[in-house]
């Protein structure tokens, strides 16, 4: 779970890289950042941070630095017995 300074919460299980894709999204969106801005903050290209937004699989570093330049982290976990279809509205 991650606080916000504009007091938004975001939380996410994320078992696909389309729904990774989402969160950073919608993160971004949430500081008001275009993709060239993230792309700056994290080091990388507009286009690797829209193909990673759109799902396209991704090496784990530059996720790792997308990660951080919006203030995440990522937490491993058991896999939960939930199904996809229970998970669905968090995307």
């Amino acid at each position: 779970m991650v606080a916000f300074p504009y007091k938004k919460r975001v939380e996410a299980l994320i078992r696909e890289t389309r729904q990774l894709g989402n969160v950073i999204r919608r993160v971004r969106r949430l500081k008001g950042w275009s993709q060239s801005d993230l792309g700056e903050r994290s080091g990388l290209r507009q286009a690797t941070i829209s193909g990673i937004e759109t799902g396209k699989a991704a090496k784990l570093e530059p996720v790792l630095s997308i990660l951080a330049a919006l203030d995440l982290e990522l937490f491993i976990a058991p896999r939960s017995t939930s199904q996809p279809k229970e998970i669905e509205y968090l995307f």
